[in-house]
């Protein structure tokens, strides 16, 4: 069933629907559902909207602090065109030809282009020949796994491993088979690149999970193919990608309360009746849509009624947290374009400190977005950039806190790192943020800083993230750690997918349609 059936397309009655909070899977919810009638009310604790998709000022200079790039355009369409709107209409995007510019210690440098055969041709100057038509294999490969998984995954209410058998059949062993959901990223790239330097480009994908390329399963290198199809730059930034769906919301009749944290989702009878919050006050609702990790929940955070919406395995750990610096400082030495890759030089040590010694890497690998810079690689105008380094990391940011020594020690060998590599920044602690897993776990409460929700580890583990309707009547689960996953694109399919899941929960209940009513933002 595609998102917005005909089944589902009738909001049902005077219905009143409560999203905890707004990052881009709750907004998501928002638009849908108010877009179809349905009275809604968005309740975000920060005093912004975006969640993850958040912004930080240095120097007077507001510098993206999350996600920095949009794949997937398509799914914000068909969410823009679920409103009556066009996607273009209000945000302006880039396309960059250029995905990334990739370095390595040894002086190697690497390009990787949009278009297959630029990329090729990179590749064939770097490593020869064969990994050149190793990456036009690979790029076939990576298709036809996103042709298996676009439709009967990704745009699916989620399915599990008894439902995909029943719904194929055999067939269901050709469909694993198609995904390569057997192996490992790292292992299923050594059939493709000889170059160990290339084994490690794609295996980063792994990270955009929040995984180890040596643990996920080879059905994440659908991620190169999802890039390769389009990456896009939004000018104001990402966070004005969650701006214009705020308003679009409240355009179709949702109220956006900022600074409005929540303290329980309330019940009766074993089902959600609204929620009540820190203030005091309580807003009554026929369903609730959690946009919040749902660790938050099983943790109690949001209630001890609302603790039995979903039961999470204690064996699936947490993805990867990150230690970042938002930077407003010259670059120099170094060719930057919009977004850039300095590898470690012992890939497997990274991962091995990260998920086996819970520490913060030895010498880590270290992404760098420019954000005024596109592909022609020119500098701003007055020299100065800005930028967002982002450094892998264990997520205990809430039961072992990493000390200030070593967070300084994680800066230093950055700096350390990024200097053997050609790179100049200017570390003065005026000129720089830093942000910790224990910055992130006190931003979202229960991840221990995790910024993907649970990593996907194993063969089944993307069969296995939390549904859009929980296990407790009413109350419905958006967000990276709900199916289909992370990531800007997945999380707002979550939110769709629950705004579905709502919408056709409704129209069980009550056969008229709701009328849409003004809205607001209450943001300083």
């Amino acid at each position: 069933m595609g998102l917005f059936s005909s089944r589902s397309a009738r909001a049902p009655g005077d219905a009143h629907v409560v999203v905890v909070g707004a990052g881009v899977g709750g907004l998501a919810s928002a638009v849908a559902l108010a877009s179809r009638g349905v009275r809604v009310t968005v309740l975000e604790r920060a005093p912004h909207v975006g969640g993850k998709m958040r912004r930080v000022t240095v120097d007077g200079r507001a510098i993206d602090a999350g996600p920095t790039v949009l794949t997937m355009r398509p799914v914000f369409e068909a969410l823009f065109a679920s409103a009556g709107e066009r996607l273009e209409d209000h945000v302006k995007l880039r396309r960059a030809e250029v995905i990334a510019r990739h370095a390595w210690g040894d002086g190697a440098g690497l390009d990787l282009f949009s278009d297959i055969e630029r990329s090729a041709d990179a590749i064939g100057r770097l490593a020869g020949a064969r990994d050149a038509q190793g990456y036009r294999d690979f790029c076939a490969y990576a298709a036809r796994i996103h042709g298996a998984v676009e439709e009967t995954f990704m745009q699916s209410q989620r399915p599990t491993l008894a439902s995909v058998i029943r719904q194929q059949g055999l067939g269901a062993i050709s469909q694993v088979a198609r995904i390569d959901a057997m192996r490992t990223v790292w292992r299923a790239l050594g059939d493709f690149f000889r170059d160990p330097r290339l084994v490690q480009l794609f295996g980063r994908y792994a990270t955009y999970c929040g995984s180890s390329p040596w643990r996920a399963p080879a059905t994440l290198n659908v991620v190169a193919h999802v890039e390769r199809e389009g990456v896009w730059t939004v000018d104001g930034g990402m966070h004005a990608l969650a701006q214009s769906l705020a308003k679009l919301a409240e355009r179709r009749g949702a109220t956006v309360r900022c600074e409005a944290p929540v303290r329980e989702v309330t019940l009766r009878g074993g089902r959600a009746t609204g929620v009540t919050l820190e203030s005091g006050e309580h807003l009554a609702a026929d369903a609730v849509v959690m946009n919040a990790d749902t660790a938050a929940l099983t943790d109690g955070r949001f209630g001890e009624g609302a603790r039995a919406a979903w039961t999470r395995s204690p064996s699936e750990g947490r993805s990867l947290s990150a230690v970042t610096y938002c930077m407003a400082t010259r670059a120099q030495g170094f060719e930057l374009v919009r977004h850039n890759v300095f590898f470690s030089s012992d890939y497997a040590r990274e991962f091995e400190d990260i998920f086996d010694r819970d520490e913060l890497p030895t010498e880590p690998t270290v992404y760098v977005c420019a954000q005024d810079r596109d592909d022609t690689a020119r500098a701003p105008d007055d020299g100065v950039d800005r930028l967002l380094l982002i450094v892998n990391a264990p997520a205990r940011g809430d039961r072992r806190p990493f000390t200030p020594s070593e967070i300084d020690a994680c800066t230093q060998r950055t700096q350390t790192l990024l200097s053997r590599l050609g790179l100049s920044l200017d570390w003065t602690p005026s000129r720089f943020i830093t942000t910790t897993p224990t910055d992130f776990e006190r931003m979202f409460p229960s991840t221990g800083g995790a910024l993907y929700g649970p990593p996907s580890h194993g063969m089944t583990s993307p069969l296995y993230r939390a549904p859009a309707r929980s296990k407790v009547p009413g109350i419905f689960l958006a967000g990276g750690s709900a199916h289909p996953g992370a990531g800007v694109p997945m999380v707002a399919r979550s939110g769709m997918l629950a705004a579905e899941s709502v919408l056709a929960s409704l129209a069980s209940t009550a056969p008229s349609r709701a009328a849409a009513t003004p809205g607001g933002t209450s943001t300083p």
